[in-house]
This record gives structure tokens, C-alpha cells and sequence, in this order.
């Protein structure tokens, strides 16, 4: 097949004006894509899933007999388990995968809460324990 001066004119116009096209289909995607982790921050900052009123009541029902309304471990049952006063560095100091694990599995004489609570719920818990750390 052979073309004349005009038709690979034409074909070039068209094979750019695709070019373009992809290109600006591109450059859309990468925008969309780079907004993504903005729209997920802004939606977990104006739709807070558990708040601390709601980790404080559970803290009080499930952990309070044993750690103490304040976290110091200083009921009966406390005192009879050596349980640790959450606001102490040692336990302040581990990190949140690590009090979650702890949470969730339990430990020593601790239950375990798998099953009983939601991830959400465990996550309230460690959040309210370091607030409990920052009140020592």
C-alpha cells in the first residue's frame, strides 16, 4: 500500500491526537491515584469509628475489675495477679501491634478478647490505655 504526502499527514494527526489522549488518560489515573490517600485520611478524620467515650466505657466493663478504673492495677484482683499499672514505661513503652497482640491473645492470667471483641474495639483499648499513660 502506498500513501501520498496528504494521508500520512492525516495519519500522523491521528496517531499523535491518540498519543495525547493516552497521555492525558495517564496523567488522569496518577492524579486519581495520588488522591486516594487523602480521601481515605479525610474520611477517617471526619467519621471517627469508636470514640474514647466508647473505649472508656469497655475498658471499664471488661478490664476495670482487674487493672482498676485508673489502669493502676490497684483492686484486689490486682494486687492478687501482680498485674502491672498500665501507666508504667514498661508497658507504655511496648508498641500498639504489641499491647493489641497482648489484647487479643491475652497473657499470663489475662483472657484473651479474640472473638469477644472487634479489631475495632481492641484498637479503641489500646488507644485508651496510653491515654491512661499520659494521666501518670
Amino acid at each position: 500500500m502506498i500513501f501520498d504526502g496528504a494521508e500520512i499527514v492525516v495519519l500522523a494527526m491521528i496517531t499523535l491526537d491518540v498519543l495525547r489522549r493516552r497521555r492525558n488518560m495517564f496523567n488522569t489515573l496518577i492524579r486519581v491515584c495520588k488522591s486516594i490517600p487523602l480521601v481515605a485520611a479525610a474520611l477517617l478524620l471526619t467519621v471517627p469509628a469508636w470514640s474514647q467515650e466508647d473505649a472508656a466505657t469497655l475498658f471499664k466493663s471488661k478490664c476495670a475489675a482487674c487493672h482498676g478504673p485508673d489502669g493502676k492495677a490497684e483492686t484486689s484482683m490486682g494486687k492478687a495477679l501482680k498485674i502491672r499499672d498500665l501507666g508504667l514505661a514498661a508497658v507504655q513503652s511496648q508498641s500498639d501491634s504489641q499491647l493489641t497482640e497482648i489484647i487479643t491473645k491475652g497473657k499470663n492470667k489475662m483472657p484473651a478478647f479474640d472473638g469477644k471483641l472487634t479489631n475495632e474495639q481492641i484498637a479503641g483499648l489500646v488507644t485508651y490505655v496510653r491515654e491512661l499513660g499520659k494521666k501518670h
